[in-house]
């Protein structure tokens, strides 16, 4: 991956104030993978049930499958997302959602995405489809 598209990716991510909004942080960069930290804070992530909302942890996906799909320097947008929330998160779990690019083609790419909190356990999984824009990333 080329290295100014990887910082140029980074910075973006960490300025991103949806993201920052919600504690996600960029670990990891590489072509084609990604992986996303956030820590789960019931105060600022619970549903009516008092449980990880959805939306938090789509949110963690999110990221991962976006940052992930920029890595080949273009713009990419997300054209089908399937998320399968498999257990509830703890208060205070780190949460750590992993891309993994599956194929990659001229104009679309599929993710496996997978999130698990600090103990390994599975919290959810996603499939997700990108289209590939074919113009440059603004990132470099």
């Amino acid at each position: 991956m080329d290295h100014r598209l990887k910082r140029g990716i980074e910075r973006a991510a960490a300025h991103e104030p949806f993201a920052r909004k919600l504690g996600i942080t960029l670990a990891h960069l590489d072509l084609g993978h990604s992986i996303v930290k956030m820590v789960y804070n019931p105060e600022k992530m619970d549903n009516i049930y008092k449980k990880a909302h959805g939306g938090a942890l789509f949110a963690l996906i999110d990221e991962a499958f976006e940052t992930a799909a920029q890595t080949h320097g273009t713009i990419a947008v997300a054209l089908n997302v399937n998320v399968t929330y498999v257990s509830v998160a703890q208060p205070g779990d780190q949460l750590t959602a992993v891309a993994k690019e599956i194929v990659s083609t001229r104009k679309t790419a599929t993710y496996d995405i997978r999130v698990t909190n600090q103990a390994g356990n599975l919290i959810a999984t996603c499939q997700a489809l990108a289209y590939n824009t074919g113009k440059p990333v603004p990132f470099h």
